[in-house]
């Protein structure tokens, strides 16, 4: 993709369409920058898209899994060459810095080629029935035709771990991507398109979720839908997935606890938290919200973890010396200095958060500590999704486990001990989908299943080999012998 006034258009059935209503893409680092201008699909669109899907999967279906692993392993391996340039690109549009920018177009290049290797080893099963003489086969077949409706937070790797699984198995794709992030996600329509996927296996359709959602999650050619996003939006797909009777997967948030025991090693659980809570500007679903601490330790942890804190140097995402960029865009920066002020209309303690004013216009905010909370307050029951972390003084180990599950979310949590009793007993008894011991609650592997509990996840885990769960369908055949 290059900077200019070209209009970057959708991807429909194997053509380029710039069509007429665009969309500038504007780095929160810089409003002054535009990075390129991307069309806005609309519901004709949306309907071309999923009808070139639908004449496209018979043939993909059908093609064999050494096409479908060529064509995986040849994007990863041109994410994997072009990191730093895809990074850079990566970092302007969303505002994360260019190490973790990087880091994750790298991400994303592994799990193209971790699923190109999973299209060669799609298993089945042979058994012997109960009835003599029969023989029973089971096989993983392709959905059909699946929706992907993906958020800014992470533009490229979310995209790549539900699109490269659904191709792996033999399915054909519309991908949604968030409005304010269509770069990274028309990078990956750009390598496919150019490594051969037939037209419309893979389908690009970029603008407001208002316009597209409903058009894509409600369309009768959908066989299913692949989610992340909030928990209202999830909801409301959830409700129509089930009407409609198609399978659906949703990833929607989290309120992360993380546990610092009396026991912890102090300088460890600080990084833990620092980094959990505010690195990627605290907007990742598995983001330490609440940081619920032990007594003893109180007191030390505050000080060390608000002096850190303090320090850590919010600027442009391009600069080698930032460590945390910009917020996404205006609206989400008024919605994190809201928080700001009811934390302090709920007796918090607050340090930091305040809105930042640089050298260069943009959307920067001072990460932001809440001192002396409960567990009841408005700000650690909703998803800030901002550099913003609450601090729970509990007396033990009950109490910490019993408040990091007293919350309507489950996907991540974590504790930092130095006892094996409390971090096994924990691992068993936290209600979450993922459980980190002396690590923040951010950060997982790309070859593993992501995903939690209760309002924060819905339906099969994604990535790893549990994607299969979701993007294929079982058969059960019997035959005579």
């Amino acid at each position: 993709m290059k900077d200019g006034n070209e209009i970057q258009g959708n991807l429909i059935g194997g053509e380029w369409l710039p069509d007429g209503d665009c969309r500038p893409n504007v780095n929160p680092s810089d409003t002054r920058d535009i990075i390129g201008f991307f069309a806005c699909a609309d519901r004709t669109a949306v309907d071309q898209a999923v009808h070139a899907a639908r004449s496209a999967f018979p043939a993909w279906a059908a093609a064999g899994p050494q096409v479908r692993h060529d064509l995986l392993d040849a994007v990863g391996t041109e994410l994997l060459a072009r990191k730093e340039e895809i990074g850079r690109l990566l970092a302007r549009e969303e505002g994360k810095t260019l190490p973790e920018a990087m880091g994750e177009t790298i991400r994303a290049g592994q799990v193209f080629k971790f699923f190109a290797g999973e299209a060669l080893r799609v298993a089945g099963d042979a058994q012997q029935s109960v009835r003599p003489g029969i023989d029973v086969a089971v096989t993983r077949e392709p959905v059909g035709v699946i929706a992907l409706i993906t958020p800014w937070n992470f533009p490229i790797a979310i995209p790549a771990w539900k699109i490269a699984p659904a191709l792996a198995y033999g399915n054909c794709v519309v991908l949604k991507p968030a409005e304010l992030t269509p770069g990274c996600a028309h990078v990956i329509a750009q390598l496919l398109h150019k490594h051969g996927c037939p037209a419309g296996v893979f389908n690009l359709v970029m603008g407001p979720g208002s316009v597209l959602g409903d058009a894509l999650v409600s369309h009768p050619g959908i066989d299913a839908v692949s989610f992340t996003g909030s928990a209202a939006t999830g909801s409301r797909i959830a409700a129509t997935c089930g009407t409609l009777r198609r399978k659906v997967q949703l990833e929607m948030g989290g309120k992360n606890p993380m546990v610092v025991m009396d026991d912890a090693d102090l300088q460890n659980a600080v990084q833990a938290c620092l980094n959990g809570a505010f690195f990627s500007t605290g907007q990742r679903c598995t983001a330490s919200s609440r940081l619920i601490v032990q007594k003893g330790i109180h007191d030390a942890f505050v000080e060390r973890l608000g002096r850190e804190m303090r320090a850590l140097r919010v600027g442009d995402a391009l600069q080698p010396d930032t460590q945390i960029g910009p917020v996404v865009d205006q609206r989400q920066l008024d919605s994190n200095l809201a928080y700001v002020e009811l934390a302090r209309s709920e007796a918090a303690e607050v340090l930091g958060g305040e809105r930042l004013e640089l050298d260069k216009p943009g959307f920067y905010q001072a990460p932001a500590l809440f001192l002396n909370t409960t567990n009841d307050a408005r700000i650690n029951r909703e998803e800030i999704f901002g550099p913003c972390a609450s601090v729970i003084r509990v007396e033990d180990f009950d109490e910490a486990l019993a408040i990091a599950n007293d919350t309507e979310f489950g996907l991540s949590a974590g504790i930092c001990t130095g006892s094996l009793k409390h971090a096994s007993e924990f691992r068993r008894r936290v209600e979450a989908g993922m459980v980190m011991v002396n690590l923040p609650t951010a950060g997982v592997d790309y070859h593993v299943p992501f995903g939690g509990r209760k309002g924060s996840s819905f339906g099969p885990r994604e990535q790893g080999r549990y994607a299969a769960e979701f993007y294929t369908v079982v058969k059960t055949a019997y035959q005579l012998a």
